[in-house]
Parts: structure tokens; sequence; C-alpha cells
């Protein structure tokens, strides 16, 4: 999709002028799932901070924004193969923080669990 948007890009500056970089910005903005704000918005809501983006818990977080993304795209595309195998390996980063919590400190295991409905 990137480069057809180049393309069209060149040849729409030729025909109209640089005015057609914000159009096309705005367009691919627009289409992200996640922003710079979301991403903030999880460490602040899972963190200690929003710029604390270490922390275990927020990484735990913006993973399972993503895997919830990914695996809502795999229900669509059925055969997107590379997006599969990206779903598995987030799951296994998933699944390592969520052990290294869980030896570190139990509570806070327990807390991001309940608070992203991990377990039923």
């Amino acid at each position: 999709m990137f480069d057809f948007l180049h393309k069209k890009t060149l040849f729409l500056r030729s025909k109209i002028g640089d005015s057609i970089d914000i159009w096309i910005n705005n367009i691919l903005v627009r289409n992200m799932y996640l922003t710079a704000e979301k991403k903030q918005d999880f460490f602040k809501t899972y963190g200690s901070s929003e710029f604390d983006t270490g922390s275990a818990e927020g990484q735990i977080a913006l993973f399972s924004y993503r895997i919830s993304h990914l695996t809502e795209h795999l229900k669509k595309n059925k055969k997107d193969f590379s997006t599969q195998q990206a779903l598995i390996k987030l799951v296994g980063k998933r699944r390592r923080l969520l052990d290294y919590l869980k030896i570190k400190d139990i509570e806070r295991y327990r807390e991001i669990i309940k608070a992203l409905k991990l377990r039923k």
C-alpha cells in the first residue's frame, strides 16, 4: 500500500503541488490503529507513568491490545501467514513478561491479569 501511495504522491505532486503530502499524511495517520497518544494512554493507565515505557504492566497491556487487533485481522484474512507468525511471537513475548512478573511480584501479576481480563 505504501508503494502505491508513494507513486501516487509523486504523480500528484507534479500536477497539484506539495499540498498533496499533507492530504496523504492525514490518510495514513487516520488508518493507524496504534498511535503515540494511545500508547501513552496505555502506559499511564497500567504503568507507573506515561513516560515509563519499560514497565512490565504497560508492555503487557500494549501487547494485549496488539494481539486483539491482529486476531481481528486474522479472522478476516485467514491466509495471512506472516501476520499469524507475528501474532504467535507477540503472544510468546507477553507470556514471558507475565512469567517474569509472576516471579518478581505476584500481586502486580494478579492486578494486571484482573485489569486486562486475561484469565477466565
